[in-house]
């Protein structure tokens, strides 16, 4: 029992990159964290941590031990997940990192229903618009837009959305209605910080495809952000159908270009490679494989 406490307590101590982060998380003190690590590094003769006044970090031999730590917790939580079925229900937190703009339009929805099924599952949403490292940040899902580039990862489909380019009823009064995408070089173009892809606007036409590198004098790394600042004139942008559909239709924002091919985003559930994908991750993926297949019929927003 002190080997497998003082392995969890290692391994949050890395991923949380403190003593005292780790303790709020394992809701100890930072000074009982501090010597459970302590009295793990005297018991294998090997330092696994170099420490700092404000941070700490794992050793060459540390960051070997996490790896090994992190799969041996992975098993014993499998194991326990095997039960389900015969009694057992799902407990335990949930971690899903995930873009907020996906999050807050088309996940937290759903999420009153899947706690109502599943009572003693916490869910802990990550909201971030980077990828991750899933195992070193202990996240079980996450939820990734566009093409997956990470192959140590398992991906799940769920579906595609469009995106439309767009802009407020008022910023278009005052600098007008660009007509080709040639135009919005004459536009200010609300960009993101954190995905310079995301910045690359693509039109499909039947001359061909064309590539517009936009500019603006407005960046953020959050969507919502460049989302409400779109509202409120700042710009043209170019979103998710998910985010934007109901203000097209209200009349607060106008769609542009509907007669060219805008490129599409593919919508992917990640998990980490496991030998078996514990129970809590199988019941959230068919979950949202279910209500994305039902209400969007693979085409989400």
């Amino acid at each position: 029992m002190e080997k497998w406490t003082e392995m969890q307590v290692f391994v949050e101590s890395v991923r949380r990159g403190s003593f005292s982060a780790a303790a709020r998380h394992l809701n100890l003190s930072p000074s009982a964290v501090s010597k459970l690590v302590s009295r793990l590094e005297t018991r294998l003769g090997v330092r696994l941590l170099n420490r700092s006044t404000r941070a700490i970090s794992p050793t060459e031999g540390g960051r070997c031990y996490f790896e090994r730590c992190v799969d041996i917790l992975a098993e014993v939580e499998s194991a326990e997940d095997s039960l389900i079925g015969f009694g057992h229900v799902p407990v335990g937190t949930l971690r899903i990192n995930s873009t907020p703009g996906f999050a807050k339009h088309l996940l937290l929805p759903l999420m009153p229903e899947f706690q109502r099924l599943y009572p003693r599952l916490t869910v802990e949403f990550q909201l971030t618009g980077q990828a991750i490292d899933l195992i070193a940040e202990d996240v079980d899902l996450a939820i990734r837009l566009g093409k997956l580039k990470d192959t140590s990862l398992v991906g799940l489909k769920l579906g595609e959305s469009r995106r439309i380019v767009c802009a407020s009823p008022n910023y278009l009064k005052e600098h007008g209605e660009p007509r080709f995408p040639s135009d919005l070089e004459e536009h200010n173009c609300l960009r993101l910080s954190t995905n310079e892809a995301f910045n690359r606007w693509s039109f499909g036409s039947a001359r061909g495809i064309e590539v517009i590198e936009v500019k603006g004098n407005f960046v953020t790394d959050n969507v919502d952000l460049l989302h409400e600042y779109m509202q409120l004139g700042g710009g043209i942008g170019r979103l998710s159908a998910f985010m934007v559909s109901r203000d097209i239709e209200r009349g607060q924002l106008v769609q542009l270009f509907p007669e060219f091919k805008i490129e599409r985003q593919q919508i992917h559930a990640v998990y980490p490679h496991r030998k078996h994908m514990p129970m809590k991750v199988k019941i959230l993926l068919d979950f949202l494989t279910s209500r994305f297949s039902s209400s969007f019929g693979g085409d989400i927003g």
